[in-house]
C-alpha cells in the first residue's frame, strides 16, 4: 500500500562566482609564518588599514539572517492544536505531524505561495505524547512515551485503520519520562531514546523503571536490544552525512551544557542514573552509577579513566547557542539550501533558534565546530524536515516548555533566498590551531592581522550538580597568521590548545574582499584530538600579547583593542559617567541575612515556581519604603535565580545577561547594571534562598523575572509598590 506517490521537483538556485585573490605581501611586526610552498608569510600587529570602498555602507545598514534565509509561516486551522513532536516528509512532498496531543496530522500543500493554503487532514489520535515520528514503506512510525506504534491506513482513505505495537516498555508515570524517536538504521531496524524522569524530592534525574535514559535498538519484529546508556534528556536524533548516528543532550545532571555526541553500541553517554540496570540481560555496559567519578573535572579527562564513558563530539555553550537543545538535521540537500552540504542544523526549544555543526573525525573520533544560524522562530525548535524543494520545515512548541518564541506551536519554512552569506563556512582542526574557511574571499590585510581574531578556550564541569559554569576559561595566543592565495582560507597558528575543550574563535575584525562584514562573528571548536601533518614555521618571534586582556570571556562582536586604545577607551567612558563614581556592585543587591536593625520583616513573600517558566505567585504587593523577605524556592527541574528590575526594564536587563556570555553562570546572569535592584544566586533545582531588602519609595509596578537566557522573555511576575 502507498499513501503518497507524486514526483518532486527542485526550484532553480541561484549561483555566485566569485574570483580569487592574488598572494599576500610581508607586512611588519608580527610572527612571519612559512607555507608550506616555503613562501614567507606575515601578520602585522598594526591597526587595520582603512576598509574597501563600501565598507561604511556595509555597517550602516548590516546585512541580517533574513537577507539570506527567509521564514515563512504556513496557516494552521483554528481547531488543529498543531504541538509539534514529530514530522517527516511524504512521497508526495507533504508532512506528516504527530503532536504531543495524541494526534497525527497530514499537512498537503505545504510549500505556500500566494494565496494557497496548506489543508490539514487528521490521520490518527489517541496517542500518549510522541515525540517522534518516521516514514517507511508506506506506514508513518510514532514513538509513544511507553512504545512504538506503526499505524497503518490499509483502505486508502487517507486515515490509519490500525495502531500495530511493534514494541512497549514500562512507565512509573513520571512526568519527565520523555521517549523519542524512531530512527531507521540501514538493516532496518530502529532506535529509540528514552528520558529519564525527575524527582523534586531529590533534585536530580532518576531512572525509575528499566531502560529509562537509554538507547534501545528495536527489530521489525519487535525484538529489542539495549544500545547505549547515559541519556538524560535525548530530544533530537538522526544520521549525520557519513551515516553515524548521534544524539542531542540537554543541560542538567551530569551534563554542563547542551551537547551531540555519536553513539554507537556499548557507548555510555555520561548521565549515571541510567546506569541502575545494567546488570539486566542484554546489557552491552557492565559499569555502574558509583563506579561514575563525580570530581567536578571536564568530561574529557574523567573518560580517559572510565573507558565506556564517551566525550561529546561537540559542546553547544550554554545561554550563548541555546538553553535547551533538540532536532537534528543533516543538510543532504547537495547545495540547494547554501554554502554548507553535509553539515548539520540543530534547533533549539527555550532559545527558538538554530545553529549550524560541521563534524570532521581526527583519530578516529568526532570532534568539530558550532556557529549560530537563524533566530526569530515563532514558537520552540523542536523538529526539522527536509522538503522537496530543499526548503527547511521547522515544527514548533512551547506547552510546559516556554521559549522565546511567543507562540503556543508554529510551523515554519527557512527558504534559502538564493544569496550567498559572507560567513565562517567552517573551522577545522590544525597540529598547531585552526583552519578557517570562509564562504566568499577575504580582505587579506584584515584577515592577515591578529586584531581581526580571538581565541579562548574553555570548559564545563563533569559532576552530578545540575550544569556548570564555564571553568579554566583562558586565552589561547594567536602566534602568526596565513592565508590562502584564494582568499578563502586563514590558517591560525595558536597556543595553548588543550584537548577536550571547547574553543571561542571569534574573527569579527575580517572583512571580504568586497568589505562585507561576517554575517556571523564567533564559532566554538570542541577539540578531542589535534591532526597529525606538517606545522607551519614560525621563522620570527610571536608578538606579544595581552595576557590579562586575553584571559576576559570573548563574545563581542568587535574586534579586541590594543593597551592604548584600551587606556583611551576607559578614560572616555569614565570622563562620561564620573569619574569619581564607583561601579555600582551587585553584592549589595543581594543580602541573604536578616539585617541588624530590622527586628520582623514587615512582609515574608515565599517565592516558588511551576512549569512553563513561571513564578507562583505570579504577583505580591508591599507598602513603599517597607522592609520585606522573599524565600526564593526553586521547585522547577533546572537553574533560576529571582531578579527584581526597575519598571519596565525586564527584557533589557535579560539581554544584558545574554551578552556576559561565557561569564554568565558564574556570574549569577546578574549583569552590571542600575536597572537591578535585588536578587538571589542562580540556584540549582529543589534548593532555596532568601534575600532581605527595603521597597522601592517610588509607587508602581515592578518586575521580578528569572534573568537566565530564554527564561526573561516569559518568566516575569509583578511586585506591586504601594503608598
Amino acid at each position: 500500500m502507498k499513501l503518497f506517490n507524486h514526483t518532486l521537483s527542485h526550484l532553480p538556485i541561484a549561483v555566485l562566482v566569485v574570483a580569487g585573490l592574488s598572494c599576500l605581501t610581508s607586512q611588519r611586526g608580527f610572527a612571519q609564518i612559512q607555507s608550506k610552498t616555503g613562501q614567507p608569510v606575515s601578520s602585522s600587529s598594526k591597526q587595520p588599514a582603512p576598509a574597501p570602498k563600501g565598507l561604511a555602507k556595509v555597517e550602516a545598514d548590516p546585512e541580517k539572517e533574513d537577507d539570506f534565509y527567509k521564514l515563512i509561516s504556513l496557516s494552521v486551522p483554528e481547531d488543529v492544536i498543531l504541538e509539534v513532536g514529530g514530522m517527516a516528509t511524504l512521497p508526495d512532498g507533504g508532512l506528516a505531524i504527530c503532536t504531543r496531543r495524541g494526534e497525527v496530522w497530514l499537512v498537503s500543500n505545504p510549500y505556500i505561495s500566494g494565496t494557497e493554503r496548506p489543508t490539514y487532514k487528521r490521520f490518527a489520535f489517541g496517542l500518549h505524547e510522541p515525540l517522534g515520528l518516521a516514514y517507511k514503506d508506506g506506514d508513518i512510525y510514532v514513538t509513544q512515551r511507553s512504545e512504538v506504534t506503526r499505524l497503518r491506513d490499509s483502505d486508502g482513505d487517507g486515515r490509519a485503520d490500525s495502531y500495530d505495537k511493534i514494541y512497549s516498555w514500562p512507565l512509573s508515570g513520571n512526568y519527565h519520562e520523555y521517549s523519542y524517536g524512531p530512527t531507521f538504521l540501514p538493516n532496518g531496524n530502529m532506535l529509540v531514546t528514552l528520558n529519564v524522569g525527575w524527582s523534586n524530592s531529590l533534585g536530580h534525574g532518576v531512572s525509575l523503571v528499566p531502560w529509562r535514559g537509554w538507547t534501545l535498538e528495536i527489530t521489525p519484529d519487535g525484538k529489542m536490544t539495549p544500545f547505549a546508556a547515559g541519556m538524560r534528556s535525548p530530544a533530537g536524533y538522526g544520521m549525520n552525512a557519513a551515516g553515524d548516528f548521534f544524539y542531542t543532550e540537554n543541560q542538567g545532571d551530569w551534563v554542563g551544557s547542551g551537547r551531540i555526541s555519536r553513539v554507537e553500541k556499548g557507548d555510555f553517554l555520561g548521565n549515571a542514573e541510567s546506569l541502575r540496570w545494567t546488570d539486566l540481560p542484554g546489557s552491552p555496559l557492565k559499569l555502574k552509577p558509583d563506579e561514575v567519578p563525580n570530581t567536578g573535572e571536564p568530561l574529557y579527562d574523567v573518560a580517559k579513566r572510565v573507558p565506556a564513558l564517551k566525550a561529546p563530539a561537540v559542546w553547544l555553550p550554554h545561554g550563548i547557542l541555546g538553553i535547551s537543545t533538540s532536532g537534528f538535521l543533516s543538510d543532504n540537500t547537495n547545495g540547494k539550501f547554501g554554502p554548507f552540504p553535509n553539515q548539520v542544523f540543530v534547533g533549539d526549544q527555550g532559545q527558538s533558534i538554530l545553529s549550524r555543526v560541521d563534524f570532521e573525525k581526527v583519530k578516529g573520533e568526532y570532534q568539530g565546530v558550532v556557529f549560530p544560524f537563524r533566530e526569530g522562530f515563532s514558537s520552540g525548535v523542536l523538529r526539522m524536515v527536509w522538503g522537496h524543494d530543499a526548503s527547511m520545515f521547522v515544527g514548533m512548541t512551547s506547552r510546559g516548555w516556554s521559549s522565546t518564541g511567543k507562540e503556543l506551536y508554529s510551523l515554519q519554512r527557512v527558504v534559502w533566498t538564493g544569496r550567498m552569506p559572507f560567513e565562517m563556512k567552517t573551522i577545522h582542526a590544525m597540529p598547531d590551531g585552526f583552519e578557517i574557511e570562509f564562504t566568499t574571499p577575504v580582505d587579506p590585510e584584515l584577515a592577515n592581522d591578529p586584531a581581526s581574531y580571538k581565541v579562548t578556550g574553555f570548559n564545563y564541569k563533569y559532576h552530578a550538580t545540575y550544569g556548570s559554569p564555564v571553568i579554566n576559561r583562558a586565552g589561547c595566543p594567536i602566534r602568526g597568521i596565513f592565508v590562502s592565495k584564494d582568499g578563502l582560507k586563514a590558517r591560525l597558528v595558536v597556543d595553548s590548545l588543550r584537548l577536550g575543550y571547547i574553543h571561542e574563535i571569534t574573527a569579527s575584525g575580517v572583512r571580504s574582499e568586497t568589505g562585507r562584514a561576517l554575517l556571523h562573528t564567533t564559532g566554538y571548536y570542541t577539540l578531542n584530538n589535534l591532526p597529525d601533518g606538517e606545522k607551519l614555521t614560525i621563522t620570527t618571534p610571536a608578538h606579544k600579547h595581552n595576557h590579562a586582556e586575553m584571559e576576559m570571556a570573548s563574545t563581542a562582536s568587535t574586534p579586541p583593542v590594543t593597551t592604548k586604545q584600551t587606556a583611551a577607551k576607559t578614560k572616555a567612558t569614565a570622563a562620561k559617567s564620573g569619574a569619581a563614581k564607583v561601579a555600582t556592585s551587585t553584592a549589595a543587591k543581594r543580602v541573604t541575612e536578616l539585617p541588624a536593625g530590622w527586628g520582623e520583616p514587615d512582609y515574608t513573600i515565599t517565592m516558588g515556581t511551576k512549569p512553563g517558566l513561571k513564578f507562583s505567585p505570579e504577583q505580591f504587593q508591599v507598602k513603599a519604603g517597607s522592609k520585606v523577605r522573599v524565600i526564593f524556592n526553586n521547585e522547577d527541574d533546572m537553574l533560576h535565580n529571582f531578579v527584581v528590575v526597575q519598571p519596565g526594564s525586564a527584557v533589557q536587563v535579560g539581554e544584558l545577561a545574554m551578552k556576559l556570555g561565557l561569564e554568565g553562570q558564574e556570574k549569577n546572569y546578574i549583569p552590571l547594571t542600575d536597572k537591578v535592584l535585588h536578587h538571589t544566586n542562580l540556584l540549582q533545582p529543589n534548593t532555596n534562598e532568601s534575600i532581605y531588602f527595603i521597597a522601592p519609595e517610588k509607587p508602581g509596578d515592578y518586575t521580578y523575572e528569572c534573568s537566565v537566557p530564554g527564561h526573561f522573555y516569559v518568566m516575569q511576575g509583578t511586585m506591586k509598590v504601594t503608598k
